[in-house]
């Protein structure tokens, strides 16, 4: 199906609004862009931001009446209508191939790949972690996920007892399971990722050693190395739990962090854990520490 694009710019407080008013209008979907190159960091739980300068884009069926509705929001928004209206044909393409094609197999440090499960490894004698992500976050592309590869490459967790908290696709875990660690219980909250995980495991032979858990299916048992790529806020507000959940001794790898955060979170952990210097790729850091 051909789709049509409409662009406009708005202020963040009538966003929402102007948002509701094209979904009653027929847009299939509606997205918010940056639309003056500014920069929004992680907000607050349960806070939504948004740009100073919101580029609204609403997605339609071409065959819709544009004029009809361009009219239809000018009426609706009153003196607060945008003064310009783009309008754009969005190119067909098979976006799932697209993205495929895209995605290549990934060297994390000397001796782990992630490889696409349709591609063949490109070296067979390495440590390769077939992957097909799904619906769920990661492929280690992300600077975020690419630092805690980095750092399981580095520290194999042969026969230790792990936690991945918050593991999208399963990658980390996976990986920790490759690498020789005993178990490891892949927890979050989305229900579409624990599948991922699963399936993803079944197809790297290492099932067994993964148990795939919603939160309240999971049991705080402390372990040797908690991993966790998620973002600052929780990070903060998770700190106590996550130093009951490693042992005395134990590690722990925490990522979904911008080098600005950094020392807060170091901060924050420094009551439990002998931190290490941040490690910064792009404008992601890692922060692990080893439990007093």
């Amino acid at each position: 199906m051909p789709w049509l694009q409409l662009k406009f710019d708005s202020d963040p407080q009538r966003a929402e609004h102007i948002s509701d008013l094209l979904s009653e209008l027929g847009a299939a979907a509606v997205t918010f862009e940056d639309g003056a190159d500014q920069a929004l960091f992680e907000p607050d739980p349960g806070e939504t931001k948004l740009w100073d300068r919101t580029r609204i884009v609403g997605l339609f069926d071409a065959a819709d009446d544009m004029s009809a509705v361009i009219a239809a929001l000018k009426s609706a928004l009153g003196d607060a209508a945008p003064a310009e209206f783009q309008l754009n044909p969005v190119e067909e393409k098979d976006w799932e191939r697209a993205w495929m094609k895209n995605f290549k197999p990934i060297r994390c440090g000397d001796t782990l790949w992630i490889c696409p499960s349709w591609h063949t490894p490109e070296d067979p004698t390495a440590v390769n972690l077939m992957l097909d992500p799904g619906l769920a976050f990661g492929t280690g592309t992300h600077p975020t996920t690419a630092l805690c590869l980095q750092w399981l490459d580095a520290h194999p967790p042969v026969d230790l007892e792990c936690i991945d908290y918050g593991c999208g696709s399963g990658i980390l875990a996976i990986a920790a399971a490759l690498l020789g660690a005993r178990h490891i219980a892949a927890v979050d909250h989305d229900p579409q990722a624990i599948l991922a995980t699963r399936d993803n495991a079944a197809n790297n032979g290492v099932g067994a050693k993964i148990s795939a858990l919603l939160p309240r299916q999971f049991q705080d048992k402390p372990v040797d190395l908690v991993l966790a790529n998620i973002l600052a806020n929780p990070l903060l507000e998770l700190a106590p739990r996550f130093a009951e959940l490693v042992k005395p001794g134990g590690r722990i790898v925490l990522s979904g962090i911008l080098a600005a955060q950094a020392p807060q979170i170091t901060e924050r952990y420094s009551t439990w854990f002998d931190v290490d210097a941040p490690t910064q790729l792009e404008d992601w850091v890692r922060i692990d520490g080893r439990r007093r």
